[in-house]
């Protein structure tokens, strides 16, 4: 079983969690089963969850729903997996691109803060 944790920033916000209060019921239902497959499942349905190539080892949950495309970004942790971006698909490339970059680093302050922490 892999333990779904939500990043947070230096605030104490959690941008994943603002980014869901924002859905609506339906966009969120379906988001909250597929981070249950996550959690219960070995090897979760790689529709819903892959590994971004030539990234930081980004893994990406996507949620299509009609014409919507909706994108949650983390990494793994251990038996974790880090929760640390999310939005709404853009329509240019470049700007998932500029999506991936924050979730890249987000990851890199969160080992960094682990880091000091142990």
């Amino acid at each position: 079983m892999t333990e779904v944790h939500f990043y947070k920033i230096d605030s104490g916000e959690c941008p994943v969690e603002n980014f869901l209060n924002t859905l609506t019921g339906k966009q969120a239902q379906k988001i909250v089963w597929i981070l249950q497959l996550l959690k219960e499942t070995p090897i979760p349905p790689i529709q819903y969850f892959q590994k971004l190539p030539n990234t930081d080892d980004i893994w990406e949950i996507g949620v299509h729903l009609g014409n919507d495309i909706l994108r949650i970004l983390g990494f793994e942790d251990e038996q974790r997996f880090v929760l640390n971006h999310a939005f709404q698909n853009p329509t240019q490339k470049h700007q998932i691109q500029e999506e991936i970059k924050i979730a890249e680093a987000r990851k890199r302050d969160y080992f960094i803060l682990k880091q000091k922490t142990s």
